[in-house]
């Protein structure tokens, strides 16, 4: 199982927000490659980043920041928020990204979802977030009326190969990854499921492992690395042991 350190960003600094609630956030870096550079130093091998104003605008919005990140680091970022268009997508991957996620763009514009699979194979993830069942798009700031689980099975259709899937009631709570939702989601589509949101202690990564053998590839961890509620490194051991 990958850990993916996770950086949030929004005005060009390293923040938390809680449950997705742009008024509660926490800022804990004001240059997000200062963290970037932490967690790869401990052994990340994978960052994932999330461009918060760009998923509430539509467009990416913290570029300088993540031009900073890739010229700082050398391991592969995945990184969402904003992405809604080849135009974006080719320009990003250009940038040095490794691989892109699509939110919003798989219940609004699927067709480009697909598109996109089919010109950067391997490059392209979707993002599903989901409240009670329901998605939530555009900074998670409305509901689709489209459950997860069916949207995953569209997403596994059109060519996506991996998808993040968050609980959005546990994201930035500390409360427990929903891991048992997680693995249910990776057997009803078959592809690879990487977990996020709630990750609290190594406990979560525990509740994780058996579910590997179903689809679960990674974890994304937040605020529990930030507060040193999880040690990185010891995370990244626990997640690599049989």
């Amino acid at each position: 199982m990958i850990i993916y350190p996770a950086i949030d960003m929004r005005g060009g600094r390293c923040v938390r927000l809680t449950e997705g609630r742009f008024d509660k956030e926490t800022v804990f870096a004001d240059d997000p490659s200062e963290m970037a550079v932490k967690w790869a130093s401990l052994g990340a091998e994978w960052l994932h980043l999330v461009d918060l104003d760009g998923a509430l605008a539509g467009e990416s919005k913290n570029l300088p920041a993540i031009q900073k990140i890739l010229e700082t680091i050398r391991i592969p970022v995945e990184l969402g928020g904003g992405i809604r268009s080849m135009e974006q997508i080719e320009k990003l991957l250009d940038l040095g990204i490794a691989r892109l996620i699509l939110g919003s763009a798989a219940v609004k514009n699927p067709s480009l979802v697909a598109e996109a699979c089919k010109n950067y194979p391997g490059h392209i993830a979707c993002g599903i977030d989901a409240k009670n069942g329901d998605v939530a798009i555009e900074g998670w700031g409305e509901g689709s009326g489209i459950g997860y689980t069916e949207l995953a099975k569209r997403m596994a259709d059109v060519g996506v190969d991996k998808i993040i899937f968050t609980d959005i009631s546990r994201d930035g709570m500390l409360s427990g990854v929903n891991a048992e939702a997680t693995g249910e989601l990776a057997r009803a589509c078959g592809i690879e499921i990487i977990a996020s949101g709630g990750v609290a202690s190594l406990d979560d990564i525990r509740r994780l492992k058996p579910y590997e053998k179903d689809g679960v590839t990674g974890c994304i961890i937040g605020k529990a690395i930030y507060t040193g509620a999880v040690d990185l490194k010891v995370a990244l051991a626990l997640a690599k042991e049989d």
